[in-house]
């Protein structure tokens, strides 16, 4: 079955969820117009493949048929499902971490009526539709390059990834993962698991841990877990908006804040200790899933740096309190 019909059928049986995805269908109709075009002026200098078969003629790149349409629709879509995916996963993972009334609450909200495996399952299936949709985009992007003899495919798709727009890219897509391989670790996961997530799990190479994903045969996700800061397991994880996860403690100092005031506080000016671009604090995200399964993974570490980071808290917010104090008093 050819992947486009496959996709359909797919986004089909998404039509009660209503999920957006990437208009495939449409995006190959321009494709093939403009293939269309290009046959139709063969005689052209605009040709560039004399072949006698006329179905693998090449139009010019760029190309103002393909270019004025297929990108700026591409990139739409994309933002669409990207934050469809976002808002959802959050909700799941909102409602499976939070406790006591807020709980009950979230329960009511969203009419789960305490259905813990239809929770489970949304978020297996919201990993099932940001595979699906990320090979969507490389599929769709790769016919593009193969219509044009060009490379632009490709670097539209590095611009995403720069952009931080790709589906893939979504901290809320580690924050599944963990969450599904912390179920499997415990007797509340569900018997039966998920064939999409049987190829993930934590793994410690040299002391070193990663998030290791093989999500389909041609997804494959590897996420590095030692902050670039302290060059040890990240403890309290955060992800900024530029995609590198360090500890939370390492990065209120790298952005010039106390615990107290916490990342929101930074300044806009200030940027990632790794890629050096500016501004990714205020978007960044704690990541309870992945701390949850860090911590079961490495117990003694873990209440090492537990310990640790307890005392500089206590310091921390025992001279936030006294410079308020002091600024109160007028001293």
């Amino acid at each position: 079955m050819k992947f486009c019909k496959k996709y359909e059928e797919y986004m089909q049986t998404q039509d009660q969820k209503k999920l957006p995805g990437v208009g495939f269908k449409n995006l190959k109709k321009i494709l093939k117009r403009c293939r269309r075009e290009t046959t139709h002026s063969q005689n052209s200098p605009l040709l560039l493949n004399d072949s006698a078969d006329n179905t693998y003629a090449r139009c010019l790149d760029p190309c103002p048929v393909c270019d004025g349409s297929f990108f700026p629709s591409l990139m739409k879509e994309m933002s669409v499902v990207v934050g469809c995916f976002n808002e959802r996963a959050q909700k799941v993972l909102d409602v499976h971490l939070a406790t006591g009334f807020h709980k009950y609450f979230l329960w009511c909200k969203d009419k789960c009526q305490g259905n813990h495996r239809a929770l489970i399952q949304e978020g297996k299936d919201l990993v099932g539709y940001a595979i699906i949709n990320a090979i969507a985009m490389r599929k769709i992007l790769k016919k593009y390059d193969k219509i044009h003899d060009s490379k632009q495919g490709e670097a539209f798709r590095s611009q995403v990834q720069s952009m931080h727009m790709e589906i893939l890219q979504s901290p809320w897509l580690c924050e599944l993962i963990a969450f599904h391989i912390n179920l499997r670790e415990t007797k509340s996961g569900m018997k039966k698991g998920s064939e999409i997530l049987e190829g993930c799990s934590l793994i410690f190479n040299d002391g070193k841990p990663s998030l290791s994903c093989e999500l389909s045969d041609t997804v494959k996700l590897e996420i590095d877990l030692t902050c670039s800061i302290c060059l040890d397991t990240v403890f309290d994880p955060v992800y900024l908006s530029c995609g590198h996860i360090f500890c939370f403690m390492c990065a209120c100092k790298s952005g010039s804040v106390t615990i107290v005031d916490g990342l929101k506080a930074t300044a806009p000016t200030a940027k990632c200790p790794l890629c050096r671009e500016a501004g990714v604090y205020k978007g960044s995200l704690h990541l309870e899933e992945l701390n949850i399964l860090l911590s079961r993974r490495c117990p003694e570490y873990w209440e090492e740096r537990l310990q640790n980071e307890r005392a500089e808290r206590i310091r921390q917010a025992k001279e936030h309190w006294e410079r308020q104090s002091r600024a109160f008093l007028g001293i």
